[in-house]
C-alpha cells in the first residue's frame, strides 16, 4: 500500500483587524484539504469588517494541487483577495516562484517568493500598507 502525505497545517494569530496566517503545506493538495482549511479561515475573519491578512506559506514540501484543489485556491483568492495584504511563499522550487507571481494577480496586496524563511518573515513584518 502506497501512502502519500498531504495537507495544510495552519496557525492563526489575530490582533484587532490584523491576521497572520501561517501555513505549512505538504504533498499534493486535495479538495478535502481546502474543505478543512477554508472554515478555519472564515472563522478567523468572522466579525471583522475590513480584515488585513498576511500569509506566511512554507511550501518547501508542496508538490502541487489536484485540479479541484487548484480551483478551490482560485475561489479563495477571488473571495478574500481584497483582504490580503501580503503572501510570503517560502519554497525551494522554481514553479513556486511562478505560482507566487500568478497568485498576486488575484489579490489586492503583494505575493512574493523567498528561498529564506527569515527573509519571508522580515518582509511580512515591514510597514503595514492600506488595502482599502
Amino acid at each position: 500500500m502506497n501512502t502519500s502525505r498531504h495537507g495544510i497545517s495552519v496557525g492563526i494569530e489575530r490582533v484587532d483587524d490584523e491576521i497572520l496566517l501561517t501555513m505549512q503545506i505538504q504533498g499534493k493538495l486535495t479538495h478535502q484539504d481546502y474543505e478543512h482549511f477554508v472554515p478555519m479561515l472564515e472563522s478567523a475573519l468572522q466579525g471583522i469588517e475590513h480584515p488585513y491578512i498576511n500569509f506566511y506559506v512554507d511550501a518547501t514540501e508542496l508538490e502541487g494541487w489536484e485540479l479541484r484543489a487548484a480551483w478551490d485556491d482560485l475561489k479563495l483568492g477571488l473571495k478574500h483577495g481584497n483582504d490580503i495584504a501580503k503572501i510570503a511563499i517560502y519554497g525551494n522550487k522554481k514553479w513556486q516562484e511562478y505560482a507566487a507571481k500568478i497568485g498576486s494577480w488575484f489579490i489586492s496586496g503583494e505575493a512574493k517568493f523567498f528561498e529564506s524563511r527569515e527573509e519571508a518573515m522580515d518582509w511580512l513584518k515591514e510597514e503595514k500598507k492600506a488595502l482599502w
